[in-house]
Parts: C-alpha cells; sequence; structure tokens
C-alpha cells in the first residue's frame, strides 16, 4: 500500500483542535480510511471531491454543515498549485 501524500499539517491541524473539531476529525477519518481503501493513495485532492461528492448526496442538515466545515478547513488549508 502506497503511503499517504495528504498534507500532515491538515491532518494535525483537526487532530489539535480537540473538542471543538471533533465531528469534523471523526469525519476525515472515515474518508481518509475510504480513500485508502479505494486507491491506496490520500492526497488533498481526494479528500475535497470525496467532500464535495457527499455534500452532494447527503440531505441530512447536520450532516452537510459537518461536511462544508470539513471542506471549508481543508480548502483552507491546501496550498495552491505552483504555475497556475
Amino acid at each position: 500500500m502506497q503511503r499517504s501524500s495528504s498534507d500532515p499539517t491538515i491532518i494535525e491541524f483537526f487532530r489539535s483542535a480537540g473538542d471543538q473539531l471533533a465531528s469534523e476529525t471523526e469525519l476525515l477519518g472515515g474518508i481518509i480510511r475510504n480513500i485508502v481503501a479505494d486507491q491506496g493513495r490520500v492526497t488533498n485532492k481526494a479528500i475535497i471531491l470525496y467532500l464535495i461528492a457527499e455534500l452532494e448526496t447527503t440531505s441530512d442538515v447536520v450532516r452537510l454543515n459537518v461536511l462544508r466545515k470539513t471542506l471549508e478547513i481543508v480548502v483552507g488549508r491546501t496550498p495552491d498549485d505552483a504555475g497556475i
């Protein structure tokens, strides 16, 4: 299995937030497990695409809020592509 290439600072950010981001941290952990199972490799892009897909198929308001907040954090902490 390939190692994760997701920015470790994102994962550490969620972990260090403690109870403030408990739901988001749990969600992110599940997403990472699913991506690893499907693709064998985790990237920020894969996490973002997974979150967007979940947002599009979820109607539960509470889950939507957690998904949205998680997506905002991941996108905000993901560096821009160089040269674009």
